[in-house]
């Protein structure tokens, strides 16, 4: 690990602004269902530095409520289809998926439409058509009906292996998630997350990922603990003060 991860950071981000192009970013946040004071403090950070979020929304646990708390928002906070009710359908011996591999087609389909139709309705234009799939897992087959049921996006984790996974899909990923899931469920740390954006942005610069795919941060703002808070906090203000990085509105970069 790097004495001073930041300035491994800066010297990538300097590296970017040398060649004349832009590292873009762009920020997704799961399971929000509901107002809460995390998602207030998600939602103040947001709007402080000035950034676009796509909010991943679980449709079955949706409540009226969060779309009126998002109704005056800035427009650049946008709403993904996260599933349906992001239930684990997998055989025990399996990872957890919603989407799993066994189960009937049509039926995943039809949560999938009914979920899409359920935030249609509760958010209108402020959706994306856009799914992210619970434990960003999904079988193969079923990204190719997404289309057939109005979800022209698609948001996984790690670097997306083409940019149109199936004809009419765009894939745009996440790439870092700063909470520690298999152990204490808390942040990573500041030297990991930092570690972990800059291996992104050297890939793409180097063409070891696609260039074009923005670097992806993931949160779950429900259980944010006080130092990832923090952390996003500085990082905001350190993305802000450097002009090689840049924040495309989310239907530019979802748009075929």
């Amino acid at each position: 690990m790097a004495a001073d991860p930041w300035a491994d950071l800066t010297a990538e981000l300097d590296a970017w602004a040398a060649a004349g192009r832009q590292a873009t970013f762009w920020w997704r946040d799961d399971d929000a269902v509901a107002p809460s004071p995390a998602l207030d403090r998600l939602l103040g950070r947001v709007n402080a530095y000035q950034v676009p979020l796509a909010l991943a929304v679980i449709p079955a646990a949706a409540e009226p409520a969060l779309a009126a708390r998002l109704a005056a928002a800035p427009a650049a906070i946008r709403v993904l289809v996260h599933g349906w009710s992001h239930a684990n359908h997998a055989r025990p011996d399996k990872k957890k998926s919603e989407l799993a591999c066994g189960r009937p087609m049509v039926e995943m389909a039809g949560d999938l439409a009914r979920g899409h139709a359920r935030l249609a309705d509760l958010f209108g234009p402020r959706l994306l058509p856009v799914l992210t799939p619970p434990w960003n897992r999904l079988p193969v087959p079923l990204i190719r009906e997404l289309p057939l049921i109005g979800l022209v996006g698609l948001s996984r984790f790690k670097p997306r292996k083409a940019r149109c996974p199936a004809p009419g899909v765009v894939e745009v990923n996440t790439h870092i998630d700063p909470i520690d899931w298999r152990g204490n469920r808390g942040f990573i740390g500041e030297a990991v997350a930092v570690a972990a954006i800059t291996a992104h942005l050297a890939a793409r610069r180097s063409g070891h990922a696609d260039a074009q795919e923005p670097t992806g941060l993931l949160t779950h703002h429900l259980v944010h603990d006080p130092a990832l808070d923090e952390f996003l906090d500085r990082l905001m203000a350190y993305f802000a003060g450097h002009p090689a990085v840049i924040w495309p509105d989310l239907p530019t970069i979802f748009s075929p």
